[in-house]
């Protein structure tokens, strides 16, 4: 299958206002499966949540553990045929356990061999600086149109033709 050439008919600060211009084109019966949203000069944000002490790093490895832990425990008490139920549950907490102590471990001895370079935990997210609604070049003009031209936000989020 080969890709169409697309054209840009709208651009968008935020992703919602993307959304609803592809949710009009939807409403106005436009082969929305010839669109996509584009994000354009995309950035990697680090937001610092709080220090990271022994404590933390022990914390987080534990929850990190926990949930694989259970799930293997209960796949594996499944295995019982006399009492599966039974035994997937305690198996799958015996997993909870056991995948908590290990992570805790993990994370202790990832967190020491870091040496004081991370004290802090963070989230990261990849955000675009502004979103354009590309639309396969057979049907731009269509798009154009029912969107009332191309459009670009300006301040406030408004619209403003380009």
């Amino acid at each position: 299958m080969t890709e169409q050439p697309r054209r840009p008919v709208a651009m968008y600060e935020t992703y919602p206002e993307a959304e609803r211009a592809v949710d009009h084109l939807a409403d106005q019966g436009f082969p929305v499966e010839r669109v996509a949203i584009i994000g354009q000069d995309v950035r990697l944000v680090e937001q610092v949540v709080g220090h990271m002490n022994y404590g933390r790093a022990a914390l987080h490895g534990a929850a990190s553990g926990a949930l694989p832990g259970a799930l293997i425990g209960w796949l594996f008490g499944l295995a019982d045929w006399v009492d599966p139920l039974v035994s997937a549950l305690l198996v799958a907490l015996y997993g909870l356990i056991f995948g908590a102590i290990v992570g805790a471990l993990f994370g202790l001895l990832l967190y020491a061999l870091q040496g004081g370079r991370r004290d802090f935990a963070s989230v990261r997210s990849m955000e675009p600086s502004r979103y354009d609604v590309v639309v396969d070049e057979a049907v731009a003009d269509e798009a154009v149109r029912l969107l009332g031209g191309p459009q670009t936000t300006g301040a406030g989020g408004r619209p403003a033709h380009t």
